[in-house]
């Protein structure tokens, strides 16, 4: 029988999570002291209760309460659904040694079960729906043992608790975190995560028993996978999950109260299965999603209206934001508002920022103005519109202005798109180009290669450093930069790689180094996000049209070619990811800016050609990441996505071999979108997977060059020899020989030099068994 309803009343005003690394990286700084065994255990749980408690004095600074469970307790070392893992004791087999007597795991092999341990390969890493944030992926089977191993989600709310601060435990849900789950090594074929959900739901109630008893009142329970069509499960086994599950939790008895908080989009078909369960408030992604209509049971819940883009920086429409707000009240009496999604996805705060002009700043909102916002928008639903009619019209003020500041709008590259044709999207015959590349570049079978970068050492970073500060002149700098290139080149050669890359060491990041160099960009000193565990970037801001003034990257290219025979890549980074790793104006369609970051790099890419670049590798790491969550908007994003990479690499003769990467990502589902982009080596993420992607790809029929990577660069481990032959033995059985180059999952900039060197040695190493034991099988 169902419980009687929890009475606690939900806040008026709240966000679903918040930034973490610490407004100056202070979480990333220690963490990765913790790794170089520079700091202990306890040094760097030091910081992290330092820092949760900045969160919660600055929250309720900005207008949360201090003990109305507004303010979410949301921290995580690395990543939430890891934290999910280590507390319902999902650890693989692999890692079972590291597990103590009790059941629990320490902040060493918690940190193992992410970065991976000798032989031991960490947890796979993949996009977190459609964000640039990345979480671990579970290993679920049959064997698994579920129980409730690990408390700091408990031990977090009691130290809250005891600093004055009632606040709102937050975890992934039941439902999110199996769906989000591959079949373990263990498990027979065809085996789902899902299946399991009845063996994991004593735990979440254990666990839910357990912040009761410590005094929570709400506990939040994050359920984006309702949201996806994407997931590969059939929608009915999802919805009866949905319902299970919220069954069974909403039934106990003693709990806190449940706000089932769905994220990045409509929950469509799940809102009336959740409506139907005991669960006392829901929230809604008003700002990606749209108003539901009625359902039964509906009017009972409290409605937690996402109407604050959590997922961008830009201030926005707060008018229409509390008119969101206002149209719930049709569908239940109980509203409160929200952030549509945790604001993890952006910087902790605007005025951090010293030099971004005045008229831009005013155009932004980071986490922090974003709370301002939450809170005066509750203090609108509560006392009305008129209570907040100043903070409404500055809003107003400042979205006219940017409407209509010069450079958001730039005629001579609108008419510049206008102009485009169809041929502007597309190259020659493959088998022309083929021929022709292979005459041009004459590389042997199973040619390698890498992504791009090379690791950043401090010597790098502190002489871009001074060069922007002005201290190095720019000759020098020039260079500095150059016998850096001149290093990289040359130990290539020793390695024995045959195609090469400059290093790039002269930029800063993939993204932000094109933004600095291109119109309609600006970049930020402290807007850091967290992209994956300690990983963490600075999305540009993209505010108006793009065009490219300057060539940017021909120089660097040219000068590494001079001291080479061998190939060496032009690298550029796509116009989607582009798009996926900015902060991108929301005023036009995707689509629209899309293609102006397409006609600035086809002109890049037709000059690095003109200068003599044989090969030019265009990344498209996120073209998966943005893939829309609903079916319906697959076709639109896979037309305009494919259709500007094309229009940035359609320019060049047959001879010019076109590369791009991809990775984090489930390829299966946009294979044939890989196939459209028509580029002639595609290089994937595959080491972590062991090469599940090569199976997608046979099946598809993918008939260019694959590079299937081989050498996980997001793991400090040293792959040996044998494993790399192993993972390229297994490529081999699905691709054929002419296709398959041999290469890292990834660009090296965030590895040392000696894994590096070793990893890469051990992968020439394993080419040349495989060659070898090739051309035997061709003599004989």
């Amino acid at each position: 029988m169902p419980s009687a309803p929890i009475s606690s009343t939900f806040p008026p005003g709240t966000i679903l999570g918040y930034p973490r690394i610490g407004r100056r990286r202070e979480l990333k700084k220690a963490v990765e002291a913790f790794w170089s065994q520079t700091i202990d255990a306890a040094a760097l749980e030091a910081v992290a209760a330092g820092l949760r408690q900045q969160t919660r004095d600055r929250l309720v600074d900005l207008g949360l309460g201090r003990t109305d469970s507004s303010i979410p307790e949301s921290f995580s070392y690395y990543d939430q659904v890891l934290d999910t893992i280590v507390a319902v004791g999902a650890i693989p087999s692999r890692f079972a040694s590291l597990v103590a007597a009790d059941g629990t795991l320490d902040l060493a092999g918690y940190f193992t079960l992410a970065r991976g341990e000798g032989e031991n390969l960490p947890l796979e890493m993949t996009k977190w729906f459609d964000s640039n944030y990345h979480y671990l992926v579970p290993e679920i089977g049959p064997e698994t043992a579920f129980s409730l191993a690990g408390d700091r989600i408990v031990r977090e709310f009691v130290e809250a608790k005891a600093a004055g601060f009632l606040t709102r435990p937050v975890l992934v849900g039941p439902v999110t975190f199996l769906l989000l789950s591959k079949a373990s090594d263990e498990a027979p074929a065809g085996f789902s995560p899902l299946s399991r959900l009845d063996d994991l739901l004593p735990v979440y109630a254990a666990l839910l028993a357990r912040l009761a008893d410590a005094g929570a009142d709400w506990v939040q329970l994050d359920e984006p996978g309702l949201v996806s069509e994407s997931i590969d499960v059939p929608r009915a086994e999802t919805l009866a999950a949905v319902a299970s599950a919220y069954g069974v939790l909403g039934g106990l008895t003693g709990r806190p109260a449940l706000f089932v908080a769905a994220p990045y989009g409509s929950l469509d078909d799940a809102l009336p299965v959740l409506a139907a369960t005991a669960v006392e408030a829901i929230g809604l992604d008003l700002v990606r999603g749209t108003l539901p209509q009625a359902v039964p049971g509906l009017a009972g819940k409290t409605l937690v209206a996402g109407v604050i883009d959590g997922h961008n920086i830009w201030r926005g429409d707060l008018t229409g934001a509390i008119e969101g707000a206002e149209g719930v009240r049709a569908l239940s009496d109980s509203v409160s508002v929200s952030t549509s999604t945790s604001l993890l996805h952006v910087p902790h705060d605007v005025l951090d920022e010293t030099s971004l002009p005045g008229s831009l700043v005013s155009w932004l909102a980071f986490a922090d103005q974003k709370v301002g916002q939450v809170a005066t928008l509750a203090q609108g639903l509560v006392n009305g519109r008129a209570a907040i009619a100043g903070p409404l019209a500055e809003a107003a003020a400042a979205l006219a202005a940017r409407h209509s500041a010069p450079g958001v709008r730039d005629g001579a590259v609108r008419l510049r798109a206008a102009a485009l044709t169809d041929a502007d999207f597309s190259r020659g015959a493959y088998a022309d180009r083929l021929s022709a590349q292979d005459s041009a570049l004459q590389l042997p079978s199973l040619p390698t290669t890498t992504i791009g970068s090379f690791p950043q050492t401090g010597d790098i970073r502190r002489t871009r450093a001074q060069f922007l500060k002005g201290t190095l002149a720019a000759d020098e700098y020039r260079s500095l930069m150059r016998a850096e290139i001149g290093r990289v080149v040359a130990l290539q050669e020793e390695i024995g790689l045959d195609v090469l890359v400059h290093g790039e060491p002269e930029r800063n990041d993939m993204v932000q180094y094109f933004a600095e160099n291109l119109d309609g960009f600006a970049v930020t000193e402290n807007g850091w996000v967290q992209s994956y565990g300690s990983r963490c970037t600075r999305p540009s801001i993209l505010w108006g049209d793009v065009s490219r003034p300057a060539p940017i990257t021909v120089d660097w290219s040219v000068y590494a070619q001079s001291l080479t025979t061998k190939p060496v890549k032009g690298m550029l980074t796509g116009p989607v990811t582009i798009l996926a790793w900015s902060f991108v104006r929301d005023d036009q369609p995707l689509g629209e800016t899309a293609r102006q970051v397409a006609l600035a790099l086809r002109d890049e890419i037709g000059d690095l050609e003109a200068a003599g670049i044989k090969i030019v590798q265009v990344d498209e790491p996120a073209l998966r990441e943005l893939l829309p969550l609903k079916k319906k908007d697959h076709a639109d994003y896979l037309d305009w996505s494919v259709g500007s990479f094309r229009l940035a690499t359609a320019g060049v003769a047959d001879a010019t071999q076109i590369h791009t990467h991809l990775c984090y990502s489930e390829f299966g589902v946009v294979i044939e979108a890989i196939r459209n982009l028509d580029a002639d080596v595609t290089s994937i993420e595959a080491a972590r997977s062991r090469m599940e992607v090569v199976r997608e790809i046979e099946a598809g029929g993918f008939d260019h060059g694959i590079g299937a990577g081989i050498y996980d660069i997001h793991s400090p481990r040293v792959p040996s020899v044998d494993e790399l032959t192993t993972l390229l033995d297994t490529a081999l059985e699905s691709i054929p020989e002419r296709q398959v180059w041999v290469n890292p999952d990834c660009g090296l900039k965030t590895r040392g030099y000696d894994e590096t060197v070793q990893s890469l040695q051990n992968m020439l190493a394993a080419t040349r068994v495989v060659r070898e034991r090739l051309s035997a099988d061709v003599i004989a």
